[in-house]
């Protein structure tokens, strides 16, 4: 029987895409919207990943992004000081466009109401990834945010899904974890014992045969779990 449900942050309860695009469109008004928000998009993507690897700073990977952007975008070599003077920017905009997906709020108050605990594991700085978890509501739904930052693990690594068992007083086999990357997620959930949850927005067909569940909405988990 699942006793808790812990759930990823960006991309499964907040829409980080649509804030980051804004965001970055924002800043550069001028540049094609479609182009300019796949290229911060990868630029992000490649960034985070060095710092979960602990090769740069929380404050480093976010600059690696904007002078890389800039340079490609023709505006020269930008210094820490001219990008940090525009990541000013780009943060209060982000934070600005920070809202949860509709399905989310409906979706932890059906678990809720049936008594599970209920928590975050994220990828990321904690300090950011709680402010989120406060600014877009969820913070008296969310009591327990477990971050790589602070966990010493990133997921995939089992370590950081059982920390967060832990902290919500489960066990991972009675704990079920959701989130919208298949591999990071919810393989990784189930190969520390939880019950891993892909979330594939996408809605498209399922890629082949697949060992962990599947839903395209998270107005599908109350259903599934009790299942």
């Amino acid at each position: 029987m699942i006793t808790a449900v812990l759930f990823d942050l960006d991309g499964t309860l907040l829409d980080h895409e649509g804030a980051a695009r804004r965001a970055v469109v924002g800043m550069f008004p001028d540049a094609d919207p479609a182009r300019l928000a796949a290229r911060w998009a990868e630029l992000t993507e490649e960034a985070v990943d060095r710092y979960l690897a602990g090769e740069l700073s929380f404050t480093e990977q976010r600059r690696l992004r904007i002078v890389t952007l800039a340079r490609e975008l023709g505006l020269g070599v930008w210094d820490d000081a001219r990008a940090d003077a525009w990541l000013t920017g780009y943060v209060a905009r982000y934070q600005a466009a920070w809202r949860p997906f509709p399905d989310a709020a409906p979706a932890l108050d059906a678990l809720a109401a049936r008594g599970l605990r209920l928590g975050v594991i994220t990828n990321g700085d904690a300090a950011q990834q709680r402010l989120k978890v406060e600014r877009i509501g969820f913070a008296g739904r969310l009591p327990v945010v477990v971050a790589s930052s602070e966990a010493g693990a990133a997921k995939p690594a089992a370590e950081i899904f059982l920390a967060a068992c832990a902290a919500v007083g489960a066990e991972p086999h009675a704990s079920a974890y959701v989130g919208d990357r298949l591999g990071t997620d919810a393989r990784g959930a189930a190969a520390a014992g939880l019950t891993g949850v892909w979330l594939d927005r996408s809605g498209g067909p399922a890629p082949g045969a697949l060992d962990v569940a599947r839903i395209t909405t998270l107005d599908a988990l109350a259903s599934l779990l009790q299942g």
